[in-house]
């Protein structure tokens, strides 16, 4: 034999092995070179002598004997310690042939063949290795010749319907699908050619008899090689890992699912994602159904005798045409509690409080074409919604134990039908989509509360009046609540005016919008009282002194208390201009704010040169009023320092940009409710660091022709001349149905003016949207309406002009007062 123990060969081949040809009397007659070189022992040293002679040990010559039956046609084999030639031992194995014919005489001779033990012991493992491999069926094991034939077996190859019971001589196109077949020929032959083995390869083998689904096998392949080198084939491992792949493909569905349920706060936004990744990946068609209530927030009933009106809100997959979003459909209560098993995974709603509902869903299956003639009356209404479907599955949409909707699954074709696994997994991801949809449903009702808040705290959009045209742009900061800390007001004032307000509260949220509240409703409160900028401006920072002191002085164990209110420069901004279109002036004055841009109808973009007084709070510090002149058509823009801080730091800059934007938006030429936008378009996207507001207020005047002025001497004879004069103007402003009231109102204003002040009288009548009646003094005493009794002669002047009026009041001026009535114009 030679000295090789590759266990590829045959330990007992007749080519090369070592062998002795032993006579009857166990004497050896023939000693073979492969023996010679074995033993390290010449055959003329060895033929002649007793066999038993070359045993290590003489005596265990009947030992070995004994292994076998001397003389067996089929022979025998056993196992020696011979003595080698270099004085160690050997152990070998070694195989006895008889070759007794019982013709020639030679009874009783034997051919012995030997090789070395380990030789042999390898070669029986590799042997059985290899036969128990093919007897076991947990795997499937196919050797292919060099033409990708099958040559031999395991009976649990590929166990599924289709396949042949006799697979020896075919190929795997004999009765695989044609593309699963070459994608696993196409492999083998690259094993093949390159010699690299095939490791952890993944595909899907379907019969040509049951091609549907079809199963997933592992493949493993080496490629088999004769003696010389040259491939013979390949051998080749299957495994069903079908099962393994569902799990693994339910795991990453559901991970997909609880990403997708995570990417929003918005409800619709919500299920359309979880829709999206359901179909077609789980199933052919999907579907949410939502109750409406909680699209708005609203969340059902826990429980009641009455069916769930259901809004079905998202649907993906092929059929998707058919279950519209929009219908109506209804959820049947869900049944009283009973043992459920939890639900595991993160996001899973805590444990229903006793007496809550359970939440399980429903497989149907089956749901193929009924026969002709008779209609598929036991499946329910929602499974059989998609033409051609052969399975469905829904569960309800539970958390806390109420019920929001369900989510609905179909297969259609040839895709394998639901089972409950799928239907487990579907729980699941429902139970899941309940939790995000409720969290969801939570945001939508603060969201709207807040934005409710905000908006009810805020004047609408855009206005007109007969001083202007105003539209504003509100931008807050944190855009998933809407809510923040700037606001704007336009506020009519007597004689035509308008008050023009832009604020800014430190920080976001709930607590700087109510804050703004807070001001926004003091600033309104004192512009009522007809109050000069600065004035007012000194008003306001004495309130939020006062509230500052006010949170200071909070108890601190009191763990309701709310936050403090921000005082320094840091508190709060604010800009107060009042315009007079009269005059064609506008008065302002800023309390730490930035000054507002004026666009005159020349097209010309410059800043008014105000200077700002400290921030509200600060107090102990004078505000500085400033007059501009406005002609007609101008624009001024009022804005808060988010349009003209991008985070750069650089606010000149951010100035400069403001005034280039509003000349692109043109202002001048176009309706400022369509320019607001373009303005504001230039923002970067995604959160800005601060709220933004702009507010934009085209100026307009009140002709010469529908003012009148008449001065007056401190004559009580005059008072009868002044209702003549205003008769007058207004038969020439076609106004004689306001001529009774307006006479009664001039009288009773200028015999008080000239009984009480004792100075010249002023006496002006303001046409515009409503006619104004002022009568101007030197004195600087208000007014007030009282309640004369029924023996007096007087006291009933103010009492009888507030009934006339639409409104009235007076208001400070530099030299006096001025006592003013206002009259809603008769319809043209």
């Amino acid at each position: 034999m030679r000295a090789t123990e590759s266990n590829q060969e045959y330990p007992f081949a007749v080519t090369n092995t070592a062998a002795a040809l032993l006579d009857g009397a166990g004497t050896v007659v023939a000693w073979t070179p492969a023996a010679e070189a074995l033993l390290e022992r010449r055959s003329a040293d060895v033929c002649g002598r007793p066999a038993r002679d070359l045993l290590a040990d003489a005596g265990s010559w009947e030992a070995v004997l004994s292994q076998g039956r001397r003389g067996a046609q089929e022979g025998w084999e056993g196992r020696a310690t011979l003595r080698h030639g270099s004085g160690g031992e050997l152990e070998i194995g070694f195989r006895v042939i008889p070759l007794d014919d019982g013709a020639r005489g030679d009874a009783g001779r034997c051919l012995v063949l030997g090789a070395p033990m380990a030789l042999v012991a390898r070669w029986r493992q590799d042997h059985a290795f290899t036969q128990e491999l093919f007897l076991q069926g947990r795997v499937g094991l196919a050797v292919f010749d060099a033409e990708l034939r099958l040559l031999r077996t395991n009976s649990h190859l590929l166990p599924y319907t289709g396949v042949p019971v006799e697979l020896s001589g075919r190929r795997l196109a004999d009765f695989l699908w044609a593309e699963d077949a070459r994608i696993i020929d196409d492999r083998l032959r690259e094993v093949m050619r390159s010699g690299i083995p095939l490791i952890g390869f993944n595909t899907t083998v379907r019969t040509l008899d049951d091609p549907r689904g079809g199963r997933v096998v592992t493949i493993q392949a080496f490629r088999l090689q004769e003696p010389d080198g040259h491939p013979m084939g390949v051998a080749t491992v299957f495994t069903d890992v079908t099962d393994h792949e569902r799990s693994r493909g339910r795991l990453d569905l559901l991970y997909r699912a609880t990403g997708a349920l995570g990417g929003s706060l918005s409800v619709l936004r919500t299920v359309e994602d979880l829709v999206k990744v359901l179909a077609p990946a789980f199933g052919d068609c999907a579907a949410v159904d939502l109750a409406e209530t909680v699209l708005t927030g609203g969340e059902p009933p826990a429980d009641g005798p009455l069916a769930l009106p259901l809004l079905r809100m998202a649907v993906a997959g092929a059929e998707a045409d058919v279950l519209r979003t929009g219908t109506a459909q209804f959820l049947a209560p869900l049944p009283a509690a009973v043992p459920h098993p939890a639900s595991t995974g993160a996001g899973v709603p805590e444990p229903a409080a006793p007496g809550a509902r359970e939440c399980r869903g429903e497989l149907v299956t089956g749901l193929g074409a009924p026969p002709a003639g008779h209609g598929n009356d036991t499946a329910p209404e929602w499974a059989t919604s998609v033409p051609g479907a052969h399975s469905a599955m829904t569960a309800p949409l539970c958390a806390r134990g109420i019920a929001f909707g369900r989510l609905t699954l179909w297969r259609t074709g040839d895709a394998p039908p639901l089972e409950d696994d799928d239907l487990a997994l579907l729980e699941e991801i429902a139970a899941r989509a309940a939790v995000a949809v409720d969290n969801a449903r939570r945001y939508t009702k603060e969201r709207r509360t807040a934005v409710g808040l905000q908006r009810s705290l805020l004047p609408p959009a855009t206005s007109e009046t007969p001083a202007l045209e105003a539209a504003s742009v509100y931008l807050p900061a944190d855009s998933d609540s809407g809510v923040g800390g700037d606001w704007f007001d336009v506020i009519p004032l007597s004689s035509a005016r308008v008050a023009l307000v832009v604020g800014d509260v430190a920080g976001h949220g709930l607590y700087a919008t109510a804050m703004m509240g807070r001001l926004r409703s003091a600033v309104r409160a004192m512009a009522d009282l007809e109050l000069e900028p600065e004035e007012l401006l000194a008003h306001v920072d004495d309130m939020v002194l006062q509230v500052v002191a006010e949170a200071e002085s909070g108890d601190p164990e009191d763990g309701d208390a709310g936050t403090l209110v921000p005082s320094g420069p840091a508190g709060a901004t604010c800009l107060y201009a009042v315009y007079d279109p009269v005059a064609r002036s506008c008065v302002m004055a800023s309390a730490g704010h930035p000054p507002p841009a004026v666009v005159s109808p020349d097209g010309t973009v410059e800043y008014v040169d105000l200077s700002p007084g400290p921030p509200l709070g600060v107090g102990g510090w004078p505000f500085e009023p400033v007059e501009r002149g406005l002609p007609p058509g101008s624009v001024l823009a009022l804005y808060t320092d988010g349009l003209i801080e991008r985070g750069e730091g650089d606010v000149d800059e951010g100035m400069r940009s403001l005034a280039d934007r509003l000349l692109r938006a043109d202002v001048l030429g176009r309706p400022l409710r369509q320019a607001r936008h373009d303005i504001v378009e230039g923002l970067p996207p995604g959160r800005l660091r601060d709220d933004v507001t702009l507010l934009l207020a085209r100026t307009r005047a009140v002709e010469a022709d529908s003012i009148a002025t008449w001065q007056l001497d401190p004559d009580p004879a005059i008072v009868g001349d002044a209702r003549h004069l205003v008769l007058d103007q207004l038969t020439a402003w076609d106004l004689d149905e306001l001529a009774f009231s307006t006479e009664l109102i001039v009288s009773e204003l200028v015999t008080n003016a000239i009984r009480h002040a004792g100075g010249p009288v002023r006496l002006r009548l303001i046409r515009a949207d409503t006619l104004t009646c002022e009568v101007s003094d030197s004195s600087n005493t208000q007014p007030r309406m009282r309640r004369a009794r029924s023996s007096e002669e007087g006291g009933r002047g103010l009492y009888i002009v507030a009934q006339l009026s639409h409104r009235w009041g007076s208001r400070y001026t530099a030299g006096g007062k001025t006592v003013w009535s206002e009259q809603h114009l008769p319809l043209a």
